[in-house]
């Protein structure tokens, strides 16, 4: 190995080689799928077949019939631009690649006009378990899928619509913490018991274990309120994860306006992520007990 070759193994994988991409004013750029290498489809595949492993009894069976129905699978990163060819005859969403996290009002216009933004580039070797910002297996393997179902299908373009009142309202964090504790880390009632249905569960292998079998954290029934009030951690599992009945019971309670539920909650206390409230319908309340480990 010469100078530069020994220096070049040195130097840290970048975590994100699309940041300097030309950017559409819709913040969406060219995938230039071509472009990723042998190491980046193989580090796919590896997440890819982990998670599937893990999610096959834990995952709701809507994701898992979607997943089927898209073609994704352990065969490298997909083209966007063929994923959405197959998802669009389906429920009419597209997905677009970004750069990175799009600013508020660009993504509530893309949700609203049914495309869902994806990050572009795949983790580093060095954060396979964990990512703070959303790459493409978070986004495609974990937020495509269930755009396929009509129902969550119609819940995110209603998100997106309702994202720009809420913008003019000020009442963005409580918008936020519906998306986050459904979207993100969503659980949902199954024949067979609680499954999972959150993209944020869905792409780390660790938490979709976690969220169902740990003791830990509260598990409560879905209350948009609730939820609204509820503040929540970035950097780690959840203290508390909320359950819905189903994707038609959770379009039913959000499919409205939120006007007098803003004017309520500006009023409301803010729930910590740790705590239950007597109004709750508690399904499992949890230890802590990882949560206090650590503290």
């Amino acid at each position: 190995m010469n100078a530069t070759n020994r220096k070049l193994a040195e130097e840290p994988e970048p975590k994100n080689r699309y940041l300097n991409a030309k950017r559409n004013p819709d913040y969406t750029i060219d995938q230039d799928w071509a472009s990723y290498s042998a190491e980046e489809h193989d580090r796919w595949d590896r997440l890819f077949a982990r998670s599937v492993t893990v999610l096959q009894d834990r995952a709701c069976p809507e994701f898992l019939d979607a997943m089927r129905l898209l073609q994704l699978s352990e065969a490298g990163i997909p083209d966007m631009a063929r994923l959405s060819d197959r998802l669009e005859p389906v429920s009419g969403w597209r997905v677009v690649p970004v750069t990175e996290l799009v600013p508020d009002d660009i993504f509530f216009d893309h949700l609203a006009n049914r495309r869902f933004p994806a990050g572009a580039f795949i983790r580093p070797e060095s954060e396979m378990d964990y990512l703070q910002e959303p790459d493409i297996f978070h986004d495609v393997f974990g937020h495509v899928p269930l755009l396929a179902n009509p129902a969550y299908s119609d819940f995110m373009q209603a998100y997106g619509e309702g994202g720009q009142r809420a913008l003019r309202r000020g009442m963005l964090k409580n918008l936020a913490r519906l998306y986050w504790y459904t979207v993100e880390f969503g659980l949902v009632r199954s024949e067979t018991g609680l499954k999972l249905f959150g993209a944020g569960i869905m792409s780390s292998a660790s938490e979709s274990v976690f969220a169902l079998e740990s003791d830990s954290p509260h598990r409560v029934a879905f209350s948009l309120e609730r939820v609204m009030r509820t503040n929540y951690i970035i950097d780690d599992f959840q203290q508390t994860y909320f359950v819905i009945d189903s994707f038609e019971k959770l379009l039913e309670a959000c499919y409205r306006d939120f006007g007098e539920v803003y004017d309520r909650l500006e009023s409301a206390s803010t729930i910590e992520p740790d705590q239950t409230v007597p109004e709750d319908t508690v399904i499992t309340r949890g230890t802590l007990a990882y949560f206090k480990d650590k503290a």
